[in-house]
């Protein structure tokens, strides 16, 4: 075909006509992306095309801009934090995993030594593009369990590099381990230098002279030349694209810019991601794939199996088993970057190309499942640790000018014990287990899920109750459970326990009823406490 442009419509169509139809099964839109590129790529024989070179650099391209919105959200503060959960946890994981899956591969498959070496570390990743994605659109990502499955995620893909690099080593026998080890300690530092020093003042500079000029084109122009430049630079350098993009969104998350560069992204990031997911379906050769299906199957279930129990493992010595079942859920997968390390592999001829396409369809089914079990992972979890999961086991209430309290901490067990005194019927809705086991053993109506999410506010009727009183104390949290309750009930009589000023100001932005101000209606406690000590004293004879 002379042009372009009719492939593009064709696969523009197909994929709009599938996530459509997708859409009525609450299937995710990965699925129809990868399933428009496996259509195209058997519809014009693009199986071997070295013209999907470009559209692979445009796919590599959304991973990039995932990797920046990681950086955003990952301060230094954050990182310093979660220090423990990201090394401890995410190095434990990748190297128990590839210890594991290595003789796997090498014993029972009986691949060679370097083979076994490569698939052991790939399959050992996850998948940062479909994970993280569903955790940000479920607002999971704040969970106990979404922090620390992005916590290994972050780990995984920092793993990326020093797994390419050993691809690069196997592949030249001129370099010494010595020397390919010196040259990327000194590119690293070069670019942890650059970034740190001189980028991070250009960052800042062109973030703030774009928002002084008052032009969204040009703010919007800045955050793509700096997330392109940093992805150029480390990769000159001989890392990813996606690491130079990861430390310049960690730049930014320290500036007052980072909320706005994220929503302004975001839709760019989605559409990058859409061809990422289609570059994958051109991957797949559907005659192999029908006559390999059982041992693809065979070897996605195994890997699955072992990476779920070596994470569960993990997690659970310092998490309860709910959240330790599904984390072990969410990164038993396959993720993106393998593609990347077994078509580096391939290209150097350091495995052969049968076994990468094999690898390859692996991987790609892997991805294809992976939505399904993220999108229920609160029913799989229950078929393993028994507890109050999300909207399906809250039965719908049959109560009426109710009163919903958000949280069951020290407030919100008061606000309870002052709502039973006074007779007015409630029901308490917390992502805290322990505080809902709580909440249960001294006789109230109490759920385990959040109220953030629709069949949650269907279930407990927002629309016919009272009032909804927010007792939490991460702003985060009050901020994304209150515009929910707004969306799906607009009329909603929210009160919003708040500690300062600066919370009220952040909060402005959306219609909430009311504020109650804990330290100053404290202060007016105190006041009236001692004023009233103060006239009885006065009244006392003489």
């Amino acid at each position: 075909m002379d042009s372009i442009l009719p492939i593009i419509f064709i696969s523009l169509a197909i994929a709009s006509v599938l996530n459509i139809i997708l859409k009525k099964f609450s299937v995710s839109h990965i699925i129809g992306y990868i399933i428009t590129g496996t259509i195209i790529s058997n519809l014009f024989d693009f199986n071997g095309s070295e013209n999907l070179a470009s559209l692979d650099l445009i796919g590599e391209f959304g991973i990039v801009f995932l990797m920046f919105t990681i950086g955003l959200e990952i301060s230094f503060a954050k990182l310093k934090k979660m220090r423990d959960i990201v090394f401890i946890n995410g190095i434990s994981q990748v190297l128990i995993s590839a210890l594991i899956i290595y003789p796997v591969a090498h014993y029972i498959f009986e691949l060679d030594a370097t083979s076994s070496i490569i698939i052991a570390l790939a399959f050992s990743l996850s998948s940062t593009a479909i994970v993280l994605t569903y955790l940000k659109k479920s607002k999971d990502i704040i969970t106990p369990y979404g922090e620390k499955t992005v916590a290994i995620l972050i780990f995984q893909d920092l793993a990326v590099i020093p797994i390419l690099l050993l691809i690069s080593f196997l592949a030249n026998n001129e370099l010494s381990m010595q020397e390919v080890l010196v040259k990327t300690l000194l590119s690293a530092f070069a670019v942890i230098l650059f970034m740190f020093t001189l980028g991070k003042k250009l960052i800042e500079w062109l973030l703030h002279f774009s928002t002084n000029a008052k032009l969204e084109e040009l703010f919007l122009g800045s955050v793509l030349t700096i997330v392109i430049g940093a992805s150029l630079l480390a990769h000159q350098m001989g890392f990813t694209y996606s690491l130079g993009a990861f430390i310049a969104g960690m730049i930014i998350a320290e500036t007052t810019y980072h909320v706005k560069v994220e929503s302004d992204i975001a839709s760019y990031k989605d559409i990058l991601l859409g061809a990422f997911f289609f570059s994958i379906g051109t991957k797949i050769d559907v005659n192999y794939f029908y006559h390999e299906f059982w041992l693809v199957c065979a070897v996605l279930l195994l890997t699955m199996l072992v990476k779920a129990l070596i994470i569960f493992g993990l997690l659970k010595r310092k998490a309860n088993k709910s959240d330790a079942i599904k984390s072990a859920i969410a990164l038993c997968q396959i993720g993106e970057f393998s593609f990347a390390i077994f078509s580096l592999a391939t290209s150097q001829h350091v495995i052969s190309d049968e076994l990468g396409g094999f690898l390859i369809l692996v991987t790609v089914l892997s991805m294809i499942v992976t939505p399904f079990m993220v999108n229920n992972i609160y029913k799989l979890a229950s078929y393993f640790v028994v507890e109050f999961f999300e909207s399906d086991k809250i039965t719908p209430i049959t109560a009426t000018n109710h009163t919903i309290i958000c949280g069951f901490a020290i407030v919100g067990r008061i606000v309870a014990t002052e709502l039973t005194k006074k007779s007015m019927r409630f029901v308490i809705i917390s992502d805290n287990l322990q505080h809902v086991l709580l909440a249960r053993e001294r006789g109230y109506m109490a759920y385990f899920g959040h109220l953030e999410k629709r069949p949650v506010l269907e279930s407990l009727k927002v629309e016919e109750a009272a009032s909804i009183i927010m007792t939490m104390d991460n702003l985060l949290t009050k901020k994304i459970i209150c515009q929910a309750i707004l969306d799906y009930h607009p009329a909603a009589n929210i009160v919003v326990k708040i500690n300062s000023k600066e919370e009220q100001s952040a909060l402005s932005g959306i219609a909430i009823h009311s504020f109650v101000h804990a330290r100053h209606e404290a202060a007016l406690l105190l006041v009236k406490k001692s004023m009233t000590i103060a006239s009885d004293h006065n009244n006392l004879p003489e």
